[in-house]
């Protein structure tokens, strides 16, 4: 018995390795490349997975010495924040509101509201950028965290449409008997039921707001003003020269967030994927 369950453990981390070598080898490739020199990197007889001429700070130090990475870094972590929980917000009371307040043309505006989702943010930006400008919100984070739930929201509010409809209405029907409203029954019933969802929704909206470049090209030129992808682009890429060891190190400190993220609430995650994307 011991030997058939060695047998099967060692099957078992033997069909996961694969998977698990899929997603470490973008991080160990970022890190590799931000601790060689420029020319073990640029050396094409080199072994791409491995340092051998020494390991080396000084893309770390040009990161931090010669660009406001921390200050990108504070105004993308902001921006994205605000903007995930405004739409996780509005995500919430939208998607409830379709699902159990039936109103004429109700299975419409579900249909709807995913395929706002599915316009490309390349014809938004141009119409969002005369909201702005009317706004006086040019060049501004500000202007990321209002935009941003144009394509957070739809999403979100499309996932949590298939979430709510399968938690049972005789929650809140109960709590409602019991005298509360159906906003009270929503914050204190359903939303303990739908906290997978919820956060499931939560991450993905993070995610987006985290990696998006279209919205801060656009709107956003100043230095102090920038995020992540833009500061690093703008800053980093200098015409044909492309400075690889600091940008594998911003893009490996950028990771970290989202990373961390999806593993400690890898099961959230999961369960409120699935059952968005199966019920109702």
């Amino acid at each position: 018995m011991r030997r058939r369950r060695f047998v099967r453990r060692l099957l078992v981390y033997a069909g996961l390795a694969p998977f698990v070598a899929f997603a470490v080898l973008p991080f160990y490739w970022m890190a590799v490349t931000s601790l060689k020199t420029d020319a073990e990197t640029y050396n094409l007889q080199a072994m791409p997975f491995l340092i051998r001429h020494g390991i080396t700070g000084e893309h770390y130090a040009l990161l931090f010495q010669q660009t406001p990475f921390l200050l990108w870094y504070r105004n993308t972590v902001a921006v994205s924040v605000l903007a995930t929980l405004g739409s996780a917000a509005i995500a919430v009371l939208a998607a409830y509101s379709i699902v159990r307040i039936r109103f004429w043309g109700s299975d419409g505006v579900a249909v709807g509201t995913f395929l706002t989702y599915l316009v490309p943010p390349t014809l938004l930006f141009v119409p969002l950028s005369e909201v702005v400008g009317r706004l006086h919100l040019i060049d501004s984070y500000w202007a990321l965290v209002l935009t941003y739930p144009t394509f957070i929201v739809p999403l979100c509010t499309w996932l949590l449409i298939g979430y709510f409809r399968g938690i049972p209405r005789e929650l809140e029907e109960s709590a409602m008997v019991d005298g509360a409203t159906r906003l009270a029954a929503l914050v204190r019933v359903v939303l303990p039921v739908a906290v997978p969802g919820v956060l499931t929704t939560v991450l993905l909206g993070f995610t987006l707001s985290w990696g998006n470049l279209i919205y801060p090209l656009a709107f956003t030129s100043s230095t102090p003003q920038k995020v992540l992808t833009v500061g690093l682009l703008t800053e980093l890429v200098r015409g044909d020269v492309f400075y690889w060891g600091s940008l594998m190190a911003a893009a490996l400190l950028a990771s970290v967030p989202i990373a961390l993220a999806y593993s400690f609430f890898t099961s959230y995650f999961v369960s409120g994927w699935t059952a968005g994307a199966t019920k109702g």
